[in-house]
């Protein structure tokens, strides 16, 4: 049976992981009458409730005697690496264009480093039934991407085709016959190389490894193509680091290979196939797993640094402990060790005192889906806001990272966002193109400047703007970027909040809380409509006398609390609050809880 090795990359949302839906269907690994959810790939919960892919998954699936591995790839920059790991698995990548949209930041991004690597793509436009579908629009500007990232003559020479992912169906002309998906999988086939590594099957097995699982009973699996030669069930085999340095000697436990979207147990992992492993207890992502006699590593993909650190810390609130099990600083620790593990493009630093971690990482929102997994998981946390980290150039000057903004917005708010970015966020403007009502604007803007930014775009375009990012270069440091304008409204109280205190506060600015909620002592309850900070009292209750008129006791109605998602209050926070995240709460609340510590911290800042 002859193999191929494909990914399939793309931005957010042009419908990679429904398109494999369809592939797996029509190439019968699924029984006719079987029950699949929709996004099959999207098997974590965290993706299937955000619409969207967090960890690149393989599968497989067999056509006319072809067996065809295909690894579904995230789109977000923020699991790009994820992406760059896969890519050195593969030996073609089908590249999934929007026909309305064209190819975007994220699009952009994958395929620079797919071309890097030397990988042939298949351009595939998808969506073309879209009412606003430009299919010959988006296939220009994929050729003026490829040229503007250095694609040589091979790979400018790209096919493409047409599709409707949803609707199962790809053709090489747009007025094709529109039934299934043959045309696509008879190009994979045809365009595509067959593994080189297949001619190297009778040397000595060389494996790199480039994802961590585990199984409760299996331990530890990693997953990677086999370079060269064959593994067997029950072969002794070594782990050396990407330096050359043995880490361990171990037996192969089990063999796995991808089948549709089960996993199956094999005997015998031959050079080219992608398979997980079973056995090791140390070695890890990068490492290189090979028979006694190697004693030179594969070489690894570089992986680009981490952009901005969150410090986790432990929750010392006086409600820590009530919702979540895990709440001390050992149990964080070991839980953020074993993510680094599995995940390279996070960093872990232990600060002084030991009750907090530095956590580097690509943005926001990988950050968001980290404290998400690990609040589902029981953990207590106190998050501080994200910073950006910052490096030196050679002649000793300080550089930041910028990030390159594509914006689609409707012409209307247009100048809102452009005063924004280029105004109080230090961004520069590249680009403006209006089409039909909407506006695309391409801006250079530093990383600082984002952090927050999301929520009050969506509010200045009333949201239906939609806004990708993706790091461009490092720049010179730009200056000071303003923070929140808006104070706070802190509790000076440890208690339930009464209604009646609310309603009386609420001229002084939105509140996150409704009635009854436990707050404390130095607790964020709502945003000042003045740009201090001010102590209130949350619990104070009506004074009843006994004198009785009309209109004195009429219900309180109160105005519907403003309620932050976790990226949101992340955001929101200034330097000196920060975010109380258990299993059933986030709160916001100041990092000194005392007002005469806060007083005195302030001075010495």
């Amino acid at each position: 049976m002859d193999l191929r090795n494909i990914a399939i990359i793309a931005h957010v949302d042009h419908g990679k992981t429904t398109l494999v839906d369809e592939l797996l269907k029509q190439s019968g690994a699924f029984r006719e009458n079987q029950a699949v959810a929709e996004r099959a790939m999207d098997s974590n919960d965290l993706e299937r409730e955000r619409g969207i892919t967090i960890f690149a998954k393989p599968t497989s699936v067999e056509w006319k005697n072809n067996r065809i591995n295909i690894v579904d790839t995230p789109g977000h920059a923020d699991f790009g690496g994820e992406v760059e790991r896969i890519l050195s698995m593969v030996d073609g990548v089908v590249l999934l264009v929007d026909a309305a949209e064209g190819p975007m930041p994220q699009t952009k991004f994958v395929t620079s480093k797919a071309l890097k690597l030397g990988l042939r793509p298949i351009v595939v436009l998808n969506k073309v039934d879209k009412p606003d579908a430009e299919p010959d629009r988006a296939l220009d500007e994929c050729f003026d991407l490829f040229a503007s990232l250095d694609a040589d003559e091979d790979q400018l020479d790209f096919p493409h085709l047409y599709a409707s992912g949803r609707n199962g169906w790809c053709d090489a002309d747009l007025d094709g016959p529109r039934k299934n998906l043959d045309t696509l999988f008879k190009l994979i086939v045809d365009h595509v190389p067959a593994p080189k590594q297949i001619k190297h099957q009778d040397e000595d097995f060389r494996m790199l490894a480039t994802t961590l699982g585990a199984d409760p009973f299996v331990g530890r699996i990693l997953t990677g193509r086999v370079e060269t030669g064959r593994a067997k069930v029950g072969q002794t085999v070594q782990a050396l680091t990407r330096h050359g340095q043995k880490i361990e000697q171990f037996r192969v436990t089990k063999i796995q290979a991808f089948r549709g979207l089960q996993m199956q147990d094999i005997d015998e992992a031959v050079a080219g196939d992608i398979v997980s492993l079973a056995g090791m207890s140390k070695a890890t992502v990068a490492d290189t797993i090979c028979a006694l006699a190697v004693d030179k590593p594969l070489e690894a993909q570089p992986i680009d640094p981490p952009t901005i650190t969150v410090t986790f810390g432990i929750n010392d609130s006086p409600l820590a402990g009530r919702d979540g099990k895990k709440v001390q600083s050992r149990v964080i620790r070991d839980r953020l060790m074993k993510e680094a593990e599995s995940n390279v493009a996070i960093k872990i630093k232990d600060t002084p005192g030991g009750e907090a971690f530095e956590v580097s990482g690509r943005g926001e929102l990988q950050m968001g889906v980290l404290i998400e997994n690990m609040r589902r998981e029981g953990f207590e946390l106190s998050i501080s806001r994200p910073q950006v980290i910052m490096r030196e150039d050679e002649n000793g000057q300080r550089i930041e990272p910028i990030e390159e903004c594509t914006i689609d917005v409707d012409d209307e708010y247009s100048g809102a966002v452009i005063e924004k970015l280029t105004g109080t966020r230090k961004g520069d403007l590249v680009e403006m193109r209006q089409n039909a009502g909407k506006t695309r604007i391409v801006a250079h803007v530093p990383s600082r400047g984002l952090i927050g930014y999301h929520g009050e775009f969506l509010t200045d375009t009333r949201g239906t703007g939609v806004l990708n990012r993706v790091f461009h270069s490092w720049a010179p440091y730009k200056g000071q970027i303003p923070g929140r304008r808006a104070g706070v409204l802190i509790s000076m109280e440890n208690g339930e909040t009464v209604a009646y205190a609310l309603w009386n506060l609420e001229d002084r600015g939105k509140m996150f809380l409704g009635a009854q909620a436990p707050v404390y002592t130095g607790m964020i309850i709502g945003e000042h409509s003045r740009d201090n900070d001010l102590e209130v009292n949350p619990l104070k209750g009506k004074k009843l006398t006994n004198v009785r008129a009309s209109g004195t006791d009429e219900a309180v109605r109160l105005t519907t609390p403003v309620t932050l998602s976790l990226e949101e209050a992340i955001a929101y926070i200034n330097d000196d609050e920060l975010v109380e995240v258990t299993p059933n709460a986030i709160r916001l609340r100041k990092r000194y809880l005392d007002p005469h510590e806060r007083k005195r911290m302030a001075k010495q800042a």
